[in-house]
């Protein structure tokens, strides 16, 4: 058994960012395996049949495989200034989340693959997709982020999905009315936490030394590479 906690993850997948994003934040050391999806590593298979990422093996073997579970226990280890323990925040940030992972996500995977859903156009998913857009834009009108002036769980846990739709047409997106979701998204995007979370790695093999969720001496792919085979 592994002496650390280990998280298999996908770069672009949006559940895999926001549990790394959680971790990196929380300052936890945890070993990251990136896989891809065609060929998924065996150990992964064994600890979470269900062969999506992410996936979080503690060390005692316990298995941890919603996206959502992994960032509440990365946050309950460590005191997070802006993580609040108060029941009326909590509420609100889960209703953010789970909006975006039921209604939005519906949406938001027709509209990026709408070839695979022929029974309506492109743009009736994407204007139900707008629907959670707006309330978004509702509420950064009046507060930087989606609880207050502070960010927080939902922010993390969101904004992944809001840069896919808007990557589906970026044209569209940058034109559209949604003036707050847009600097919104463009100011989480540009912290230093999904840039550290988003560099380019290797895929994990069985002979790797580990890749740590936080690599701050490493930016490039080949580096990472180079340490994984360091033995």
């Amino acid at each position: 058994m592994d002496k650390h906690p280990v998280l298999y993850s996908y770069r672009r997948c949006p559940y895999a960012m926001r549990a790394r994003m959680a971790i990196y934040l929380a300052g936890l050391q945890v070993e990251q395996r990136e896989i891809v999806f065609w060929d998924k590593p065996e150990p992964m298979l064994q600890a979470s049949p269900k062969a999506t990422v992410p996936v979080l093996v503690l060390e005692d073997g316990c298995v941890i495989e919603e996206s959502r579970e992994i960032m509440e226990w990365a946050f309950d280890k460590v005191d997070v200034p802006w993580v609040s323990q108060q029941t009326e925040t909590l509420e609100r940030i889960n209703a953010w989340i789970d909006e975006n992972d039921g209604d939005f996500k519906h949406w938001l995977d027709r509209y990026k693959y709408a070839d695979r859903f022929p029974e309506q156009s492109k743009v009736y998913y994407r204007q139900r997709g707008e629907r959670f857009l707006a309330k978004l834009d509702e509420a950064l009108q009046v507060q930087s982020y989606l609880i207050g002036e502070q960010m927080s769980m939902a922010d993390l846990a969101v904004f992944p999905f809001i840069r896919q739709f808007a990557n589906v047409d970026k044209v569209w997106f940058a034109e559209s009315c949604y003036e707050a979701v847009r600097a919104w998204l463009h100011k989480l995007l540009g912290e230093d936490f999904f840039a550290a979370v988003m560099k380019n790695r290797p895929v994990w093999q069985p002979n790797h030394v580990a890749l740590w969720v936080n690599e701050p001496d490493l930016q490039t792919r080949d580096q990472f590479l180079e340490k994984a085979e360091s033995r």
